[in-house]
């Protein structure tokens, strides 16, 4: 990796983390919902879908600062798939990040909610691009199907459904392509149609 790209990563890195940190500042508090939503997605992490998001849409000739709330989206579906698979009835995670999963801070309940917010967020994000309507339409189509039943969704019950089986090598594909794989392709996608390509 080039000095230039790295330089070129830790600054997308950096926008995308003071973009995520304003998003709900502005919104009416309930009880702790926002907390639970905050205290994941600030969490950290690599935040490779959205700097893919950035990065795609630079190299389809678009202004990657157009496309933050394409990668603040694709963000905050990745991070409440994260919540919701920690939970119990799912991997019954108590880390994450090296500190308690969002269930074991604020209960099963706020931590359900959180994900079904931050996944709602999302396409709040995605309709708050200021970019022309028809590219948001395909940002919606795109996100939904790629972190829908036939993309992540669809990978993690999977994934659930595989527990304690031996899986072939085309089924662990197939999850794999779908659980992880779809979202970082949507990830992709979402650069390019903010670019307009």
């Amino acid at each position: 990796m080039t000095e230039q790209y790295k330089k070129q990563m830790a600054e997308d890195r950096a926008a995308v983390e003071a973009y995520l940190r304003t998003a709900f500042q502005a919104d009416e508090r309930y009880a702790d919902l926002q907390e639970a939503m905050e205290y994941s997605l600030l969490a950290g992490g690599k935040r490779l879908r959205p700097v893919l998001v950035l990065e795609c849409c630079r190299l389809c000739g678009g202004e990657a600062d157009k496309a933050i709330p394409f990668a603040a989206a694709v963000e905050m579906i990745h991070t409440y798939s994260l919540i919701h698979d920690d939970l119990p009835a799912m991997d019954n995670d108590n880390m994450r990040r090296g500190r308690p999963t969002n269930h074991v801070v604020y209960g099963e309940a706020t931590a359900i909610l959180a994900g079904d917010a931050l996944l709602t967020a999302a396409f709040e994000q995605l309709a708050k691009a200021e970019l022309p309507a028809g590219r948001i339409v395909q940002a919606v189509t795109c996100l939904s199907r790629c972190a829908g039943a036939p993309g992540m969704v669809g990978g993690q019950v999977l994934d659930m459904a595989g527990e304690g089986h031996s899986l072939t090598i085309g089924e662990l594909e197939q999850l794999q392509s779908l659980k992880t794989g779809a979202l970082i392709s949507a990830a992709a996608q979402l650069g390019c149609i903010a670019a307009g390509d």
